[in-house]
């Protein structure tokens, strides 16, 4: 197999062991097959492309285009011509599943099913990330950059990964770069020819000191080998010596074995002061995982506590009296029969490491099914640990209303009670008036309670300008209310804790609950919720329908579908009864829906501004001329910085890579060109030509100004006097060795530059000018044939006969 052949063959091994990363992330893991067959076809084609040979960009041309038909055959072969050729509606189609992946991708935890979307985007990641290390390691010879695309593939797996990815990945993609930098050295010490490797005798016939090119492992390679196993256990090895930095929340205090590698607990006095903490976590651990048969996944919103007493320093919760645990829990207080409502069930499983003496519960529940000891408290429809119970390990049943009003019901709501009215409007002095005149603006020609109720919700999630920051001061009274409304910016706390003190100040009872929004959907049905999950709402009361959920936190969990201006007015039809069986046992699981609404994403990822249940437009999707024109702008954005060290390198490839040819004038030739690519070389890391000087003259100054080492004097010297021997010698004597006196000197001018200096002469070579010089050229040249034509033989006959 030629050099080449190896180089192209580890450049597809390395690319297929780095991708090895990405198989944790996606079930099941079938896609690493099809990627491999198409990664074989697109690198085969670019073996052909160079064995023509053809120019370079039309080898990576060619490769771009083979992978574009494998894409269309693979996941667009209906909307293509002849189920082969990507014409404009593939390239739609093939836009579309990206975006589809896109939003699978914010969707699903990991694993996250190999949905047809999040496919495309492994399989085409993994085809991009192979045809740019095989066009750099193999067609432009450079195995060293290739391993920023082989890095980008593992850092994409570690970053979607909480945790990072497992060090057997790295181990695999590191050694996959190891085998082509060895691959590319031991391409060039064969056409270096025979080495010599030592004193003492090769043992294959040759004599003392030299090996074969193609025979034993030279000491060069034994030595890369030797370094790069070294360096590779120093990066596995030293970061597991390193202490670990992880503080977080269930880090740090003892008891626990949870998954995040330390135990803790939440404060159950007050929620709050950890819920800043939980949200700004560096990974969303995950606390709580549930299944359940609720259709209203985005509504389904884990309920700890409420907070309902203000005292203008702090919300916190009432001190009231617990009972046993009922078997049914007595219907929600203000719930009216006309209300249409739903039960459904939920099986919930809480982390060892999540000890919270409050049980997550959906609103309202209606029966729990737990082991252990727990208390219930009627007014906030809660559950309390008694004597040390908490929820590290729980699994439950709940049976919980999904309470369904409409808009004309909640706007028709009467009176609340006396006592609750009097309770739960209740503010503190201290107050800011700014508070109750900021409500009175937000609200002003609302007709009722519920009004005023969408007003002062839209206020703050989408017309006010708020704001969504964790890193903002948590403070939660009323000096920090007033703070809020003055910057309009901070979490869901700020929100939650304004929106209620504002809708006391209009006479509207509310409180503050504090818990978990619904989660991720995970491949297999069930849905995590992690630290990063943890919310704070107000919920506000309507007589005839009781406690009602507002949410205006922006880009967290969902708006109600009661508030939206198209929310439904008639009432539902005979709401559905739960399923028989309620004695079942824990584990058996209800049936969950095979769809995941997009509002359930990690927190974080969601950016999206759109309101649920917002109709999706109904275009014909992306553009083929628009996907076209995004793709060429970016892959001219891209290629545009690159064509100056890709001219320079294929004019140096062109210079020192002819050896045709044994004449005088060949001979010449090669001189000259490896002349000029030394003053060019030179050129690039800041020394200008000088032209007037003779080449003995030339490279002494080269030396000079260069600060080069003897190694590379003695190689500038040596081409300097080949080409006076071309130039003024009677009777030139051929030299030999050139490309390699040219490599020491390059090498010379390389090692006393600092880095900017290096990676100018690289990526914007000085000596790139002479392109302009020669269009300049071309084109006065041009311009000169136009403006002397010379005359047709017919008018030159009529001159000489008119003479």
């Amino acid at each position: 197999m030629s050099g080449r052949g190896r180089l192209a063959l580890c450049a597809f091994a390395a690319t297929l062991m780095a991708a090895c990363s990405m198989l944790p992330l996606v079930d099941p893991v079938t896609w690493i097959l099809q990627a491999a067959f198409m990664l074989a076809v697109v690198s085969g084609a670019g073996a052909l492309c160079r064995r023509v040979p053809l120019p370079r960009v039309l080898t990576v041309a060619a490769q771009l285009l083979v992978m574009l038909v494998l894409l269309t055959v693979a996941f667009a072969r209906q909307q293509a011509l002849a189920g082969l050729v990507p014409g404009p509606q593939a390239v739609r189609q093939l836009a579309d599943l990206l975006t589809a992946g896109a939003d699978d991708v914010g969707r699903y935890a990991i694993p996250a099913p190999a949905t047809p979307g999040i496919r495309l985007m492994l399989v085409g990641g993994v085809l991009l990330v192979g045809l740019a290390v095989d066009v750099l390691a193999v067609t432009f010879r450079s195995a060293a950059p290739a391993g920023l695309p082989l890095l980008a593939l593992y850092s994409v797996a570690a970053g979607l990964s909480d945790g990072g990815a497992d060090w057997l990945w790295f181990l695999l993609a590191a050694c996959g770069y190891l085998l082509l930098l060895l691959a590319e050295g031991r391409d060039r010490l064969s056409q270096w020819g025979r080495v010599f490797a030592g004193a003492a005798g090769s043992g294959n016939g040759l004599p003392s000191g030299i090996d074969s090119p193609g025979l034993g492992a030279l000491a060069p390679v034994r030595t890369g080998r030797r370094i790069g196993a070294l360096a590779l256990g120093i990066a596995l090895v030293v970061p597991a010596a390193l202490p670990a930095l992880d503080g977080g929340l269930l880090a740090g205090t003892a008891g626990g074995n949870g998954k995040g590698g330390g135990g803790g607990t939440i404060s159950a006095v007050n929620p709050l002061v950890s819920l800043q903490n939980n949200l700004n976590q560096p990974e969303n651990r995950e606390v709580i995982s549930y299944r359940t048969n609720s259709e209203d996944t985005q509504g389904f919103y884990l309920r700890i506590l409420a907070l309902d007493q203000f005292n203008g320093n702090e919300w916190r919760a009432s001190t009231r009296s617990l009972k046993d645990v009922p078997k049914r829990m007595p219907d929600p207080a203000g719930l009216a029969p006309d209300v249409a409502v739903t039960e459904i069930r939920s099986n919930i499983s809480a982390s060892p490491s999540y000890r919270q003496t409050y049980l997550p519960l959906p609103y309202p529940a209606t029966e729990v099914r737990i082991g252990g000891r727990w208390r219930f408290e009627p007014e906030g429809r809660t559950l309390v640990g008694d004597d040390g119970e908490t929820t590290g390990g729980a699994r439950y049943t709940v049976s919980s209303l999904e309470v369904q009003p409409t808009a004309a019901q909640l706007a028709r709501a009467g009176a609340a009670p006396a006592a609750l009215l009097r309770e739960y409007t209740r503010v503190p002095d201290s107050l800011p008036k700014v508070v109750a005149q900021t409500a009175d603006e937000v609200t002003k020609g609302a007709a009722n309670a519920y009004e005023q109720a969408v007003k002062l919700q839209n206020y703050f999630s989408t017309d006010g300008g708020f704001t969504y920051d964790t890193s903002v001061n948590s403070g939660t009274g009323s000096a920090a209310i007033a703070r809020f409304l003055k910057d309009k910016e901070g979490f869901c706390v700020h929100f939650s804790f304004t929106m209620a003190a504002m809708a006391r100040t209009l006479g509207i009872p509310a409180r503050v609950a504090v818990g978990f929004t619904p989660g991720t959907a995970q491949s297999d049905g069930s849905v995590s919720v992690g630290l990063r999950d943890a919310h704070a709402w107000p919920e506000l009361y309507f007589e005839g329908i009781g406690w009602t959920r507002f949410e205006p936190t922006p880009t967290r969990g969902s708006t109600p579908t009661y508030t939206l201006p198209d929310a439904p007015s008639g009432d539902t039809a005979d709401p559905a009864r739960p399923e028989t069986g309620a004695s079942a046992p824990v584990p058996v699981a209800p049936s969950a829906s095979d769809s995941c609404p997009a509002q359930m994403r990690k927190q974080g990822e969601c950016g999206s501004t759109e309101m649920p249940g917002a109709v999706a437009p109904t275009g014909g999707g992306t553009s083929a001329g628009s996907v076209l024109g995004i793709a060429l702008v970016a892959l001219l954005v891209l290629l545009i910085p690159l064509l100056p060290a890709a001219w320079r390198v294929r004019v140096r490839a062109r210079r020192l890579g002819s050896s045709a040819g044994r004449t005088p004038a060949d001979a010449t030739a090669r001189t000259l060109s490896a002349w000029l690519e030394i003053t060019d070389s030179a050129w690039d890391h800041g020394i200008e030509p000088d032209e007037s000087q003779t080449p003995r003259k030339s490279a002494a100054r080269l030396v000079r100004l260069g600060r080069l080492d003897t190694e590379a004097a003695a190689a500038v010297h040596r081409v300097a006097g080949a080409v006076e021997q071309v130039l003024y010698a009677p009777r030139p004597l051929p030299a030999s060795g050139l490309a390699e006196d040219v490599g020491t000197v390059r090498a010379g001018l390389r090692a006393p530059a600092g880095r900017f200096a290096r990676f100018r002469a690289v990526m914007a070579p000085r000596s790139a000018v002479r392109v302009v010089w020669a269009l300049s050229e071309r084109r006065a040249a041009l311009a000169g044939r136009w403006r002397m034509p010379r005359r047709p033989a017919w008018a030159r006959r009529l001159s000489r006969q008119g003479g």
